[in-house]
């Protein structure tokens, strides 16, 4: 569990850091170049260690259900919509954001066993839990707008 945890906490990281460079690549070749050249590299990255760690069973795939296969075309919409949200709010507000639609959809596809999912009860523990999370986002979004509002007032 220990493992997990530490690897969600990189995940995490890396998303953050990626978006953020995803916002910086869009400012000076656009959306679909972006999407493009992450993809593509991920590709290439991903291919290249899956060949060398797991060699010909690679794309071992019995028993996978084939509308998984379009997780890469959903990855296409997660890139673009994701580096837009951060040029758009910045990272930690769009971040904070798409943490919570993760949280929400998860928390809908476990109750409901969609995708293949064993199906989780709903509890009203997960309910408050995902209230808390919601508020603490829009909390740390109204507050710094709260503070600038407040050092407008001063400086005027």
């Amino acid at each position: 569990m220990t493992l997990g945890i530490v690897l969600a906490l990189f995940g995490g990281m890396m998303v953050c850091i990626q978006n953020t460079f995803n916002a910086k690549v869009k400012e000076q070749v656009g959306a679909w170049a972006t999407t493009t050249l992450v993809l593509g590299l991920g590709f290439l990255a991903s291919l290249t260690i899956g060949l060398l760690v797991e060699g010909g069973g690679l794309f071992s795939t019995s028993g996978m259900q084939p509308w998984f296969w379009f997780s890469g075309i959903i990855g296409v919409g997660v890139v673009l919509c994701v580096t837009q949200g951060v040029q758009q709010l910045g990272p930690s507000y769009a971040i904070s954001i798409v943490m919570v639609s993760q949280i929400l959809f998860a928390l809908l596809w476990d109750t409901l066993g969609w995708f293949g999912l064993d199906q989780v009860a709903f509890t009203w523990t997960k309910a408050v839990g995902v209230v808390l999370i919601g508020g603490g986002v829009l909390l740390f979004q109204l507050g710094g707008k709260l503070t600038e509002r407040r050092m407008l007032r001063k400086g005027a």
